[in-house]
């Protein structure tokens, strides 16, 4: 749970992959808005998602309906408990590794890294073959309302954040899974047989 929590968090607040993004996908020309404007209502929307102290969003550049408001302020809920379940898994995750130190049973961890190994390239197969079914059904398990199926003209911010974006989040995030449980594996089977 740590890995997987820890990996999101990187990833919902890597802001060069969206500054990547707008080049790439050509988002400024779909949008009319430079790269630094989209950038600065980026920002704006992070710091919303993630400081309790940022009680409402305004886009600079953007208009927003009550839904889409709706929307964030359930996605900026989401970010609240991934970072609570980083945090308490991070606690959990340091004394059990020590633990494991003390009393040299890495070998107990060697099997659970092997087998999650996999799990990721599970996932990233979905995402190949049709991540818009993988989008859809991550939002109907984390979201019961229909919030965020955005309508341009209302909310236009979904012109700026395409779904491309969100695979190319969903990638990164799997990919950092997947170094850290190699890099698991590797270490505690190094640790366990040596």
């Amino acid at each position: 749970m740590f890995i997987l929590s820890f990996s999101i968090a990187l990833t919902i607040n890597l802001t060069p992959l969206y500054s990547f993004d707008i080049d790439y996908l050509g988002i400024s020309e779909n949008v009319g808005l430079s790269k630094a404007t989209l950038m600065e209502n980026y920002r704006v929307l992070l710091n919303y998602l993630n400081f309790p102290w940022v009680a409402e969003l305004n886009f600079p550049n953007f208009p927003s309906s009550e839904s889409g408001l709706f929307h964030f302020y359930e996605v900026r809920r989401l970010f609240t408990l991934d970072y609570v379940i980083a945090f308490v898994t991070a606690i959990g995750s340091f004394f059990y590794i020590r633990y494991i130190k003390k009393n040299q049973l890495f070998w107990k961890l060697v099997r659970p890294f092997q087998v999650g190994i996999g799990v990721p390239f599970v996932v990233l197969f979905m995402i190949a073959v049709s991540f818009d079914q993988l989008f859809v059904a991550f939002h109907k398990l984390f979201f019961n309302n229909d919030a965020w199926l955005f309508n341009p003209s209302t909310d236009p911010i979904i012109l700026a954040l395409p779904e491309t974006f969100f695979m190319h989040c969903f990638i990164l995030a799997f990919v950092l899974i997947e170094i850290q449980i190699v890099f698991g594996y590797f270490y505690t089977k190094k640790k366990a047989f040596n």
